[in-house]
């Protein structure tokens, strides 16, 4: 028998979530209500009782909103060559485990997982579930700052010098494609753990795949996979970008005036929001800083977030008003700007729109 190590924690973050015990089966996930999900492939899953998951130490938090995103994770544990389902079963064990005795979460951290042997399996207790039903978040621990938006999948092994086997690998893109089905969300909302926080996860190799993993899943669901591009915006800079993000800092807390100049006091705010979701804190708002702060944001929303919106719809000459409420002068000036960007015109300014505004 090859022994399962628990996960590396230096990969790790905190969130507690909660449990809920599922039927003792490994079946096919349940289609949920989403169009054309009847004809699709649906992957099989084992459940926690399945594979014999511990009680989680308190009730886990269901959240009424579907997640926006998918998060890809390496378990950073050996790359065996047993390819089982009781490998798979031990996997599932040793992970809760670890996150339960080792790091005192209340349960496994992940929603999903995939052996290297290719078997699939549920992670935190009525994760399974709430992908059936298609309308609901399980809150997990898989990434700080987005374990409430966020699936998180981990892949057995590690991916730092080596890519994941053909049949790994495949599993990830027909589980990916399904999570897509059952929420409504599209390909490029794939990512890696290392787009939010200081990590390598998922591994050098395995990140490298996430293009072609957007691009396959797409071409199971549809639409166009390119994930969002964000700008290096740092210590020096001024304009609309630096307004912009003065905003969304200030609607997560900061105590920062949007006045388009990125002096000491916003690089300050910068560096605290990256120590608060564990991305790297280097006082340069990049990558991780972009994916952190941004959120979907629609019809009737209101704040920072929408005055960040509008401050760059002015700036790509869209006429907006800067006044921070998301009514039908927004909503008609967001779908102007997306049908000029070549983006599905639906109003809703997720991270790509919010991209493309950014340029």
């Amino acid at each position: 028998m090859t022994t399962v190590t628990g996960p590396n924690p230096r990969r790790r973050t905190l969130l507690t979530g909660a449990f809920a015990l599922g039927a003792a089966t490994v079946l096919p996930v349940g289609l949920a209500g989403r169009a054309g999900a009847a004809t699709a492939a649906v992957p099989a899953i084992a459940d926690c009782a399945a594979w014999g998951a511990r009680p989680a130490s308190s009730p886990l938090k269901i959240l009424p909103t579907p997640p926006v995103k998918i998060i890809v994770h390496h378990t950073a544990t050996p790359n065996v060559t047993d390819l089982s389902q009781e490998q798979a079963f031990r996997l599932a064990r040793s992970m809760q485990n670890w996150a339960m005795d080792d790091r005192g979460w209340i349960d496994t951290g992940q929603h999903f997982s995939i052996s290297r042997g290719a078997y699939v399996t549920e992670g935190r207790h009525s994760s399974l579930a709430e992908l059936q039903r298609g309308t609901r978040t399980v809150e997990a621990a898989h990434c700080t700052g987005q374990n409430t938006v966020a699936i998180g999948i981990e892949n057995e092994g590690t991916y730092t010098s080596v890519d994941p086997r053909g049949a790994q690998y495949s599993a990830l893109v027909e589980l990916c494609a399904h999570i897509c089905r059952q929420y409504g969300l599209r390909a490029y909302q794939i990512y890696g753990h290392r787009d939010f926080n200081a990590t390598e996860c998922p591994g050098d190799r395995l990140y490298a795949l996430l293009p072609q993993l957007r691009r396959d899943v797409a071409a199971r669901i549809g639409g166009d996979p390119t994930a969002p591009l964000w700008p290096l915006v740092r210590g020096g800079d001024t304009g609309d970008r630096v307004r912009a993000l003065q905003h969304l800092l200030a609607g997560r807390g900061a105590a920062l005036t949007a006045d388009g100049s990125f002096g000491p006091a916003t690089e300050k705010a910068v560096r605290d929001f990256q120590t608060l979701t564990h991305a790297t804190a280097d006082g340069l708002a990049g990558n991780q800083t972009w994916h952190q702060l941004v959120a979907p944001v629609r019809r009737d929303a209101s704040g920072e977030a929408v005055r960040a919106v509008q401050v760059l719809l002015a700036a790509r000459g869209v006429p907006t008003t800067v006044d921070g409420l998301f009514g039908a002068g927004t909503q008609t000036a967001v779908t102007t700007f997306q049908s000029g960007a070549g983006l599905p015109a639906d109003g809703l300014v997720d991270a790509r729109t919010f991209g493309r505004l950014l340029g």
